[in-house]
């Protein structure tokens, strides 16, 4: 069933135009991986999902519903579906792994203190941090951190998850851990898209990877018809110099 569709999106930073006739749609339970080069716009896109740049033209909608981006309440009940993770994991320094991710819950959704710190414990013992939920930032790694910001997200229920690099300022022996992550995730049926540069990871993971480039999309399709035999040259050059690093 189809979840999401954008359709035509273009956007721009002030006269720059950085998103150009964008359409994607993504299906319930589907992990869509956004590919390309820096400055392609993967991460622009997600943006305009949440709302936090307009787009100039086309639209979103979701279970069939568009989302009118200029209307505060709209935007609200969005992101009460929506959760995103970005590369910086943005944690209270002066709360624990576990009063991070039940201080939303409790303080914007108002829900009970008690229920959703049950909720918290059984997520960060899903991300495999069970015996770190009284540890406070300073405290964990960077690839910890990135799972507490990973449960956090989860704690709002979300119904479509995206994620933004959260491999991307990791050290490489700490990517493992928040990878697993994602893959439980991906088990267990979430619908997500993920903007990433681990293309082993993309390849196993995906339903569907969309290749961007300048803004525009250049190829989309199974992670094997991508990688494997991609019709369009500028795909082909991405994916040629990817496998030879």
């Amino acid at each position: 069933m189809r979840h999401l569709d954008i359709v035509d999106i273009t956007a721009s930073y002030g006269q720059a135009p950085v998103l150009q006739d964008i359409s994607v749609g993504v299906d319930r339970g589907q992990i869509t991986s956004l590919v390309g080069p820096s400055g392609s716009g993967k991460s622009t896109l997600l943006r305009v999902l949440m709302g936090l740049l307009l787009p100039k033209t086309g639209y979103v909608s979701f279970d069939n519903q568009r989302i009118d981006y200029s209307n505060k309440k709209n935007v609200q009940a969005i992101r009460n579906r929506f959760a995103i993770v970005f590369q910086q994991y943005n944690l209270f320094q002066n709360m624990t792994a576990l009063e991070n991710v039940t201080i939303a819950p409790v303080k914007i959704r108002k829900r009970a203190r008690a229920e959703v710190e049950s909720e918290a414990e059984a997520l960060l013992a899903k991300v495999g941090l069970k015996e770190k939920m009284r540890s406070y930032p300073d405290e964990l790694s960077g690839g910890q951190q990135q799972r507490v910001a990973i449960a956090r997200a989860l704690a709002l229920k979300p119904e479509l998850l995206l994620l933004d690099e959260v491999t991307a300022s990791l050290d490489p022996e700490l990517v493992s851990e928040v990878l697993d992550s994602i893959r439980e995730l991906a088990a267990d049926g979430m619908t997500m898209i993920i903007v990433s540069h681990e293309m082993g990871f993309v390849r196993e993971v995906s339903s569907k990877v969309v290749f961007m480039a300048d803004g525009r999309i250049v190829e989309s399709g199974t992670a094997q018809e991508v990688f494997e035999a991609p019709k369009e040259p500028r795909t082909r050059d991405f994916v040629d110099k990817i496998l030879r690093h």
